[in-house]
Protein backbone atom coordinates (compact mmCIF):
# COMPACT_ATOMS: atom_id res chain seq x y z
CA UNK A 1 0.00 0.00 0.00
CA UNK A 2 2.99 2.29 0.62
CA UNK A 3 3.80 2.25 -3.10
CA UNK A 4 0.21 3.20 -3.90
CA UNK A 5 0.33 6.12 -1.49
CA UNK A 6 3.62 7.29 -2.96
CA UNK A 7 2.17 7.04 -6.46
CA UNK A 8 -0.88 9.02 -5.35
CA UNK A 9 1.33 11.71 -3.84
CA UNK A 10 3.30 11.90 -7.08
CA UNK A 11 0.11 12.30 -9.08
CA UNK A 12 -1.22 15.11 -6.94
CA UNK A 13 2.13 16.92 -7.06
CA UNK A 14 2.08 16.67 -10.86
CA UNK A 15 -1.54 17.80 -10.99
CA UNK A 16 -0.84 20.75 -8.68
CA UNK A 17 2.09 21.78 -10.87
CA UNK A 18 -0.07 21.53 -13.96
CA UNK A 19 -2.82 23.66 -12.41
CA UNK A 20 -0.25 26.21 -11.22
CA UNK A 21 1.20 26.47 -14.70
CA UNK A 22 -2.24 27.01 -16.21
CA UNK A 23 -2.91 29.80 -13.70
CA UNK A 24 0.31 31.67 -14.46
CA UNK A 25 0.20 34.52 -16.99
CA UNK A 26 1.71 33.67 -20.34
CA UNK A 27 5.23 34.86 -21.02
CA UNK A 28 8.26 34.12 -23.17
CA UNK A 29 7.60 31.49 -25.82
CA UNK A 30 3.96 31.26 -24.79
CA UNK A 31 2.97 34.87 -25.27
CA UNK A 32 2.36 37.22 -28.14
CA UNK A 33 1.26 40.76 -27.51
CA UNK A 34 -2.18 41.05 -29.05
CA UNK A 35 -2.17 44.05 -31.39
CA UNK A 36 -5.20 45.92 -32.65
CA UNK A 37 -4.86 43.84 -35.81
CA UNK A 38 -4.34 40.13 -36.18
CA UNK A 39 -6.21 37.11 -34.90
CA UNK A 40 -7.19 36.67 -31.26
CA UNK A 41 -6.41 33.16 -30.03
CA UNK A 42 -5.64 33.68 -26.36
CA UNK A 43 -2.67 32.40 -24.40
CA UNK A 44 -1.01 29.09 -25.12
CA UNK A 45 -1.42 26.35 -22.51
CA UNK A 46 1.12 26.37 -19.66
CA UNK A 47 0.84 22.58 -19.46
CA UNK A 48 3.34 22.24 -22.28
CA UNK A 49 6.04 23.37 -19.84
CA UNK A 50 5.72 19.97 -18.15
CA UNK A 51 7.45 18.39 -21.16
CA UNK A 52 10.99 19.68 -21.94
CA UNK A 53 11.04 21.39 -25.32
CA UNK A 54 14.57 20.21 -26.11
CA UNK A 55 13.63 16.57 -25.63
CA UNK A 56 10.58 16.87 -27.87
CA UNK A 57 12.49 18.72 -30.57
CA UNK A 58 15.41 16.28 -30.48
CA UNK A 59 13.05 13.34 -30.82
CA UNK A 60 11.25 15.09 -33.68
CA UNK A 61 14.55 15.75 -35.45
CA UNK A 62 15.47 12.06 -35.22
CA UNK A 63 12.07 10.96 -36.55
CA UNK A 64 12.43 13.50 -39.34
CA UNK A 65 15.82 12.12 -40.34
CA UNK A 66 14.44 8.59 -40.29
CA UNK A 67 11.50 9.60 -42.48
CA UNK A 68 13.75 11.31 -45.02
CA UNK A 69 16.08 8.29 -45.09
CA UNK A 70 13.14 5.98 -45.77
CA UNK A 71 11.88 8.26 -48.53
CA UNK A 72 15.36 8.43 -50.05
CA UNK A 73 15.61 4.63 -50.03
CA UNK A 74 12.39 4.52 -52.05
CA UNK A 75 13.61 7.31 -54.33
CA UNK A 76 10.68 9.42 -53.17
CA UNK A 77 12.65 12.27 -51.63
CA UNK A 78 12.77 15.33 -53.88
CA UNK A 79 16.22 16.56 -54.85
CA UNK A 80 17.19 20.21 -54.24
CA UNK A 81 16.60 21.17 -57.89
CA UNK A 82 13.05 19.77 -57.96
CA UNK A 83 10.71 22.61 -59.04
CA UNK A 84 8.02 21.80 -56.47
CA UNK A 85 10.57 21.64 -53.65
CA UNK A 86 12.06 24.97 -54.70
CA UNK A 87 8.57 26.42 -54.77
CA UNK A 88 7.60 25.36 -51.24
CA UNK A 89 11.02 26.38 -49.89
CA UNK A 90 10.50 29.86 -51.33
CA UNK A 91 7.16 30.09 -49.52
CA UNK A 92 8.74 28.76 -46.33
CA UNK A 93 11.49 31.39 -46.35
CA UNK A 94 8.91 34.16 -46.16
CA UNK A 95 6.78 32.45 -43.51
CA UNK A 96 9.69 31.46 -41.27
CA UNK A 97 10.68 35.13 -41.02
CA UNK A 98 7.35 35.74 -39.25
CA UNK A 99 7.58 32.77 -36.88
CA UNK A 100 9.42 34.37 -33.91
CA UNK A 101 6.46 36.68 -33.31
CA UNK A 102 4.56 33.61 -32.11
CA UNK A 103 7.41 31.77 -30.43
CA UNK A 104 10.75 33.52 -29.84
CA UNK A 105 12.59 30.18 -29.70
CA UNK A 106 11.71 29.67 -33.36
CA UNK A 107 14.51 32.08 -34.26
CA UNK A 108 16.99 29.40 -33.13
CA UNK A 109 15.22 26.41 -34.69
CA UNK A 110 17.04 24.63 -37.51
CA UNK A 111 14.21 24.85 -39.99
CA UNK A 112 14.07 22.27 -42.78
CA UNK A 113 11.63 21.90 -45.68
CA UNK A 114 11.41 18.75 -47.77
CA UNK A 115 9.10 17.18 -50.34
CA UNK A 116 8.18 13.50 -50.54
CA UNK A 117 6.63 11.96 -53.63
CA UNK A 118 3.37 10.41 -52.46
CA UNK A 119 -0.33 10.51 -53.30
CA UNK A 120 -1.10 11.54 -49.73
CA UNK A 121 -2.93 14.84 -49.41
CA UNK A 122 -0.90 15.85 -46.41
CA UNK A 123 1.77 18.11 -44.93
CA UNK A 124 3.15 18.63 -41.44
CA UNK A 125 5.60 20.62 -39.34
CA UNK A 126 7.29 18.78 -36.48
CA UNK A 127 8.36 20.52 -33.26
CA UNK A 128 11.53 22.44 -33.95
CA UNK A 129 10.54 23.47 -37.48
CA UNK A 130 10.87 20.26 -39.52
CA UNK A 131 8.44 20.62 -42.46
CA UNK A 132 7.35 17.98 -44.97
CA UNK A 133 4.95 18.33 -47.88
CA UNK A 134 3.68 15.32 -49.81
CA UNK A 135 3.36 15.86 -53.54
CA UNK A 136 -0.25 14.68 -53.44
CA UNK A 137 -1.43 17.83 -51.68
CA UNK A 138 0.14 20.00 -54.39
CA UNK A 139 -0.95 17.88 -57.35
CA UNK A 140 -4.43 16.77 -56.34
CA UNK A 141 -5.58 20.11 -54.94
CA UNK A 142 -3.67 22.17 -57.52
CA UNK A 143 -2.62 24.63 -54.84
CA UNK A 144 -1.70 28.20 -55.65
CA UNK A 145 1.25 29.75 -53.83
CA UNK A 146 -1.19 31.55 -51.53
CA UNK A 147 -2.88 28.24 -50.69
CA UNK A 148 0.49 26.56 -50.12
CA UNK A 149 1.22 29.36 -47.64
CA UNK A 150 -2.05 28.67 -45.81
CA UNK A 151 -1.26 24.95 -45.50
CA UNK A 152 2.30 25.67 -44.36
CA UNK A 153 1.25 28.42 -41.98
CA UNK A 154 -1.30 26.09 -40.39
CA UNK A 155 1.28 23.36 -39.85
CA UNK A 156 3.89 25.81 -38.58
CA UNK A 157 1.34 27.16 -36.12
CA UNK A 158 1.01 23.74 -34.47
CA UNK A 159 4.76 23.77 -33.80
CA UNK A 160 4.91 27.43 -32.77
CA UNK A 161 2.01 27.09 -30.33
CA UNK A 162 3.60 23.91 -28.90
CA UNK A 163 0.48 21.81 -29.44
CA UNK A 164 2.42 18.53 -29.44
CA UNK A 165 4.02 19.34 -26.07
CA UNK A 166 0.63 20.25 -24.65
CA UNK A 167 -0.90 16.96 -25.87
CA UNK A 168 2.03 15.02 -24.41
CA UNK A 169 1.76 16.81 -21.06
CA UNK A 170 -1.95 16.10 -20.81
CA UNK A 171 -1.28 12.49 -21.72
CA UNK A 172 1.34 12.17 -18.98
CA UNK A 173 -1.00 13.62 -16.35
CA UNK A 174 -3.80 11.32 -17.49
CA UNK A 175 -1.59 8.23 -17.49
CA UNK A 176 -0.30 8.99 -13.98
CA UNK A 177 -3.84 9.57 -12.76
CA UNK A 178 -5.07 6.36 -14.37
CA UNK A 179 -2.36 4.27 -12.72
CA UNK A 180 -3.09 5.79 -9.32
CA UNK A 181 -6.80 5.07 -9.62
CA UNK A 182 -6.16 1.46 -10.52
CA UNK A 183 -3.70 0.94 -7.63
CA UNK A 184 -5.41 2.92 -4.88
CA UNK A 185 -9.02 2.13 -5.67
CA UNK A 186 -8.43 -1.44 -6.83
CA UNK A 187 -10.38 -0.99 -10.05
CA UNK A 188 -8.78 -4.00 -11.72
CA UNK A 189 -9.24 -4.77 -15.42
CA UNK A 190 -12.56 -2.97 -15.75
CA UNK A 191 -11.05 0.14 -14.20
CA UNK A 192 -8.05 -0.05 -16.48
CA UNK A 193 -10.29 -0.27 -19.53
CA UNK A 194 -12.32 2.75 -18.41
CA UNK A 195 -9.30 4.90 -17.59
CA UNK A 196 -7.61 3.77 -20.81
CA UNK A 197 -10.43 5.34 -22.79
CA UNK A 198 -9.90 8.59 -20.88
CA UNK A 199 -6.19 8.51 -21.61
CA UNK A 200 -6.85 7.95 -25.30
CA UNK A 201 -9.20 10.92 -25.48
CA UNK A 202 -6.69 13.15 -23.69
CA UNK A 203 -3.81 12.21 -25.96
CA UNK A 204 -5.38 12.78 -29.34
CA UNK A 205 -2.81 14.24 -31.69
CA UNK A 206 -4.53 17.59 -31.94
CA UNK A 207 -7.84 18.74 -30.52
CA UNK A 208 -10.52 20.72 -32.32
CA UNK A 209 -9.37 23.85 -30.50
CA UNK A 210 -5.77 23.16 -31.58
CA UNK A 211 -6.87 22.89 -35.20
CA UNK A 212 -8.97 26.06 -35.03
CA UNK A 213 -6.09 27.95 -33.45
CA UNK A 214 -3.66 26.69 -36.11
CA UNK A 215 -6.06 27.83 -38.84
CA UNK A 216 -6.10 31.38 -37.49
CA UNK A 217 -2.45 31.69 -36.50
CA UNK A 218 -1.38 30.17 -39.82
CA UNK A 219 -3.54 32.61 -41.74
CA UNK A 220 -1.98 35.55 -39.91
CA UNK A 221 1.58 34.29 -40.45
CA UNK A 222 0.90 33.91 -44.17
CA UNK A 223 -0.75 37.33 -44.39
CA UNK A 224 2.21 39.02 -42.69
CA UNK A 225 4.46 37.26 -45.22
CA UNK A 226 2.50 38.80 -48.09
CA UNK A 227 0.22 35.89 -49.01
CA UNK A 228 -3.48 36.54 -49.58
CA UNK A 229 -5.39 35.26 -46.52
CA UNK A 230 -8.51 34.77 -48.64
CA UNK A 231 -6.69 31.70 -49.95
CA UNK A 232 -7.55 30.00 -46.64
CA UNK A 233 -11.18 29.96 -47.78
CA UNK A 234 -10.40 28.52 -51.21
CA UNK A 235 -8.06 25.97 -49.62
CA UNK A 236 -10.68 24.54 -47.28
CA UNK A 237 -13.27 24.63 -50.03
CA UNK A 238 -10.94 22.45 -52.10
CA UNK A 239 -10.31 20.20 -49.09
CA UNK A 240 -14.02 19.75 -48.56
CA UNK A 241 -14.62 18.89 -52.21
CA UNK A 242 -11.69 16.47 -52.25
CA UNK A 243 -12.95 14.64 -49.18
CA UNK A 244 -16.59 14.80 -50.34
CA UNK A 245 -17.62 16.46 -47.12
CA UNK A 246 -16.30 16.23 -43.56
CA UNK A 247 -17.57 13.94 -40.77
CA UNK A 248 -20.15 15.50 -38.42
CA UNK A 249 -18.36 17.90 -36.09
CA UNK A 250 -19.59 16.20 -32.92
CA UNK A 251 -17.80 12.95 -33.84
CA UNK A 252 -14.71 14.47 -35.43
CA UNK A 253 -11.52 15.61 -33.70
CA UNK A 254 -11.28 18.48 -36.18
CA UNK A 255 -13.70 21.25 -37.06
CA UNK A 256 -15.85 20.55 -40.09
CA UNK A 257 -14.93 22.34 -43.30
CA UNK A 258 -18.01 24.57 -43.02
CA UNK A 259 -17.09 25.57 -39.46
CA UNK A 260 -13.48 26.23 -40.43
CA UNK A 261 -14.47 28.39 -43.37
CA UNK A 262 -16.94 30.40 -41.27
CA UNK A 263 -14.30 31.06 -38.59
CA UNK A 264 -11.69 32.04 -41.16
CA UNK A 265 -14.14 34.40 -42.87
CA UNK A 266 -14.91 36.07 -39.52
CA UNK A 267 -11.21 36.74 -39.02
CA UNK A 268 -10.40 37.97 -42.52
CA UNK A 269 -10.99 41.66 -41.62
CA UNK A 270 -8.34 41.34 -38.90
CA UNK A 271 -5.61 40.07 -41.24
CA UNK A 272 -6.36 41.74 -44.57
CA UNK A 273 -4.64 45.01 -43.49
CA UNK A 274 -1.52 42.99 -42.63
CA UNK A 275 -1.53 41.45 -46.09
CA UNK A 276 -2.14 44.77 -47.83
CA UNK A 277 0.87 46.33 -46.08
CA UNK A 278 3.10 43.30 -46.65
CA UNK A 279 2.53 43.13 -50.38
CA UNK A 280 3.57 46.77 -50.94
Amino acid sequence: MTDSIAAAAGFWRALALGLALVALPASGAFAKAQPAEGVAVGKASRLSALVPAAEVENAAAQQYRDLLAQAADKRALAQPDHPQLQRIRAVATRLIAQAPQWNPRAAQWKWEVNLIGSNQVNAFCMPGGKIVFFSGILDQLKLTDDEVAMVMGHEMAHALREHARERMAKGELTNVGANVLVQVLGLGQVGQAMTGIGAQLMTLKFSRSDESEADLVGMEIAARAGYDPRAAITLWTKMSQASKGSPPQWISTHPSSATRIAELQRNLPRVMPLYERAKH
